[in-house]
């Protein structure tokens, strides 16, 4: 596995990652997101036992791509944000920008099996979360699939990044190596999400500053059979 790295501030920070999660119906309102398992139930994707969700992914799968190898069409992303532990320091948290890559054709068997399937895909930039911890709500994620807005929304629509660390730190998971992704925001259903191409951003209202990760899809060969 090759190391994460980020340019934080001009130093850079080189990462292992030996744990990867992803974190699932992790809307602030849990109500919304009982809303939203019904209308996934309708769709065939199984409804979880109880939310958030919290799911192991083979930490291989964190990377900083600009392209993404897929077997089929019905695979697309997800805005969210990440949490990277760099070091055993509160300062060595990081928060960067994170697009988890799904397999859409495999979610309706299930969710976890579908994280396994495609990659999470990290910013290359990164920022401290104590320097962010202040205003972390006010902070915004936006997504294009195929140069067309799907997602649009701030960070207080998701559970916090002090809620993550809080359950990272009980689980004994808050150590150098982790990285947490936070789930998602609403889709505009009206956008075509099976693009050939995605793009996230996470932007700071107050400084004006964004951080991005933005990736093609490449369609492997049919399998051989």
């Amino acid at each position: 596995m090759f190391p994460l790295r980020f340019d934080v501030n001009g130093e850079v920070v080189e990462v292992s990652v030996t744990t990867l999660l992803n974190g699932g119906y992790a809307g602030r309102s849990q109500e919304d997101v009982a809303a939203h398992v019904a209308e996934l139930a309708e769709l065939g994707v199984p409804a979880p036992t109880s939310t958030p969700c919290l799911y192991p992914v083979a930490p291989y799968l964190a990377m900083q791509p600009d392209q993404v190898p897929v077997q089929h069409d019905r695979t697309s992303g997800e805005a969210e944000w990440a949490l990277v532990v760099a070091g055993p320091e509160e300062r060595d948290v990081l928060l960067t920008v994170a697009c988890d890559h799904t397999d859409r054709a495999l979610e309706v068997h299930g969710v976890a099996w579908s994280k396994q399937a495609g990659p999470d895909v990290l910013g290359r930039q990164a920022w401290r979360l104590v320097d962010v911890a202040d205003r972390v709500d006010e902070l915004t994620l936006t997504a294009w699939a195929g140069g067309e807005q799907i997602q649009r929304g701030a960070l207080a629509e998701l559970l916090s990044p002090q809620y993550w660390l809080d359950d990272l730190r009980e689980r004994g998971l808050l150590k150098p190596g982790t990285v947490l992704l936070s789930g998602t925001i609403p889709m505009d259903s009206a956008v075509d999400q099976f693009a050939d191409t995605w793009r996230v951003e996470l932007g700071d209202p107050k400084t004006g500053a964004t951080i991005a990760c933005e990736y093609r899809l490449d369609r492997m060969p049919d399998p051989v059979a």
